[in-house]
């Protein structure tokens, strides 16, 4: 199975190929952030002496990351097949400068409070660093968030001119600017040190995995182990997107790099294109919510809370599972209705020889989750993890072992990557500033309990419904952002657990890549599936609609989260999976063992809803209805259900079908 080069540049942002000086200079900068990383986080004090003071260190990142960004990134699209131009060099050099003042300043900011107080040089800097982040985020995060992010950066500015209820503290341009520039919460903010202190190592074993042939790996691996079982291809979809989400930490490059031989391979045993590209789509969602390495979300949100990352990882765990779980139920369904098949063992790659040749991944895989959840070592474990992988890939791999042009393109891709991550942090680090200088996120706290009236499933439908729309302009770590400073403390005030609160924002956020309008996800399945891409999306949409549910279910019930007892948590697990199999098996039609329900009869339609409202039931924790415990809805739930499963049981063995089991 050929490995494939993703290009997501129809449906993101997109990076161009370099040569030349820029392809040199990119590297070097690559090199030397990585350098800046490994001695702050070590505290060494090599490369430059002396380990940097934060704000200096933070400062050269910005610097040398946006150095790449405008070089890697062009101004427009339909620049991506050409060489950096002569502005595109300009604002390279400009965002050095301006950086290099803050740097050799950095001591005056900290101890005289510029941000506050900022002397004229000072604030033309500002103004210029204004600009660059704005330009910047605008290339590698695309218009929609460069919209959003000027609007609230000069929120500030015109706040007073606002109705009451979402007006605040007034400032003029100078001090917006300067705050913008110098201040602890606005480019300097949570995201950017996020960043510096934790995201770039976990970028660089992400780097290291997808040059050392892990996605091959995966992929190969997820076919040896199910492309032979009843819906094969679209079951190993599943399995290798969770897998390959810990390297790319973007749905659609997950989508571009296993859909690519997924789609053609569920086409191949009889599922619509439409189906399969779904298929894909949902399963390449889901790996960016999947531990132990999920997106750059993640690692925010672990700041924002001020949690080890570990932390964040652990809540994950049943969610994620939950949500896999029911898209491989709805998988297995639509193969036992179908009669779908897998593909030739002779086909597929031999479960042996797989392992035998790359066994390490999976050593450096341990390695990196014994540090993240055992010793507790999450800015560390990635700068153990990536050597390792690196040096068991050069003794034991003859395929993938390094040569020098593989090192080099190793650096491509961590100056791209980093390009990315820095230049929309530090855009959606403006949103954080302006929020914090006007203090409207307090007194619009406020005013939503005031207009829920303490009313927690109010507020949840207000935090589902704004995540979704805010996904659709914002990239999910901004969308997250704005809710965990507006709505976050809201929730939470109403009495809902901490941890559920911010994971129900990071999944809501990240909704928008499966639902229509938008769906940039299923549009990028569609493209490869050659499938009509608003009909693609909607089929992803029903594939993947048990994610709408889930965070409903863990906020309500935080044992899903890892906030509870041990029964508390195997209890709500048990009602979820059960709740979240009768779910899918509804959806589609189809229960195994069973078969088909009710096949086209009249009242198929009405008695698979009442199916759909008993699943919901038993997985419902009993805080989403008042007066009922755990028990008496799962007997409620079951008094509604079995009957009908029941019936369609017996009718079924009065007119036998085909109904195959894996």
């Amino acid at each position: 199975m050929a490995e494939v080069e993703p290009d997501a540049s129809k449906f993101e942002a997109g990076p161009r190929k370099l040569a030349g000086l820029a392809r040199w200079a990119v590297r070097v900068a690559a090199f030397a952030m990585l350098v800046l990383a490994v001695n702050q986080v070590f505290n060494l004090g090599f490369f430059v002496g002396y380990t940097l003071i934060d704000l200096r260190y933070y400062y050269a990142i910005i610097a040398l990351a946006l150095f790449c960004c405008f070089l890697v990134y062009p101004a427009r699209s339909s620049a991506r097949t050409l060489a950096p131009g002569w502005y595109d060099w300009l604002l390279a050099v400009a965002i050095v400068v301006v950086c290099a003042y803050f740097l050799v300043n950095a001591l005056d900011i900290a101890l005289r409070g510029w941000e506050m107080a900022p002397p004229e040089t000072a604030v033309y800097f500002a103004f210029a660093l204004w600009l660059l982040v704005l330009e910047a985020g605008r290339r590698a995060g695309g218009l929609p968030l460069a919209i959003v992010v000027l609007l609230m950066s000069l929120y500030p500015i015109y706040t007073e001119y606002l109705p009451t209820a979402i007006s605040g503290f007034a400032s003029g341009p100078v001090y917006t600017a300067a705050y913008h520039a110098m201040g602890s919460e606005s480019i300097l903010g949570i995201p950017m040190r996020t960043f510096a202190q934790l995201i770039i190592g976990f970028l660089l074993f992400g780097a290291a995995l997808q040059q050392t042939g892990a996605g091959k790996f995966f992929m190969d691996l997820s076919f040896a182990l199910l492309g032979k079982v009843r819906g094969g291809p679209a079951k190993v979809s599943i399995v290798s997107s969770g897998l390959l989400g810990s390297m790319s930490g973007s749905v659609i490059t997950n989508v571009l790099t296993t859909g690519i031989m997924t789609i053609p391979a569920m086409r191949r045993i009889g599922l619509r294109g439409t189906v399969a590209a779904g298929i894909e789509t949902c399963a390449s969602t889901g790996g960016v919510l999947m531990p132990p390495v999920m997106g750059a979300t993640a690692f925010v949100m672990a700041s924002v809370m001020n949690v080890p990352y570990a932390d964040i990882a652990l809540a994950a765990i049943i969610p994620s599972f939950l949500y896999f779980f029911g898209l491989f139920v709805q998988i297995d369904a639509i193969a036992g209705k179908e009669n779908l098949k897998g593909l030739p063992a002779e086909e597929l790659p031999s479960l042996r020889t797989t392992l035998k040749e790359g066994w390490y991944y999976i050593f450096a895989f341990a390695l990196l989750i014994y540090m993240l959840l055992v010793m507790r070592r999450e800015a560390l474990a990635p700068y153990y993890a990536t050597p390792l992988l690196i040096l068991l890939n050069q003794l034991f791999s003859k395929k993938h072992r390094w040569g020098w042009s593989d090192v080099g393109r190793f650096f491509d891709d961590l100056g791209s990557l980093f390009a990315n991550m820095v230049a929309i942090l530090a855009a959606v680090g403006m949103i954080i500033g302006a929020l914090s200088m006007t203090g409207v996120a307090a007194t619009l706290v406020n005013d939503l309990l005031r207009l829920a009236d303490g009313n927690s499933f109010l507020l949840l439908l207000m935090g589902a419904f704004t995540g979704l729309i805010l996904g659709v302009g914002m990239t999910s770590t901004a969308a997250y952002i704005f809710l965990a400073i507006l709505l976050a403390p809201a929730l939470i005030q109403v009495g809902l657990n901490p941890m559920a609160v911010h994971m129900f924002i990071f999944y809501w956020g990240m909704l928008s890549f499966i639902t229509p309008p938008v769906a940039l996800g299923a549009f990028a399945a569609a493209s490869i599936a050659k499938t009509p891409p608003m009909k693609t999306g909607f089929e992803a949409m029903r594939l993947g609609s048990v994610i709408y549910f889930i965070p409903f279910f863990f906020v309500l019930e935080p044992a899903l989260v890892l906030q509870g007892t041990p029964s508390e948590i195997v209890t709500s697990t048990l009602l979820a999976i059960a709740g979240i199999a009768l779910f899918a098996w509804s959806l589609q039609g189809y229960i195994p063992l069973v078969g088909p329900l009710f096949g086209g009869r009249w009242y198929a339609l009405p008695l698979r809803i009442v199916l759909l409202g008993s699943a919901i039931l038993i997985a419902l924790p009993q805080e989403g209805v008042p007066g009922w415990s755990d028990i008496e809805l799962l007997l409620a739930a079951l008094a509604i259900g079995l009957p009908v499963v029941a019936l369609a049981f017996f009718q079924n063995r009065a007119a036998p079908r085909h109904s195959a089991v894996v």
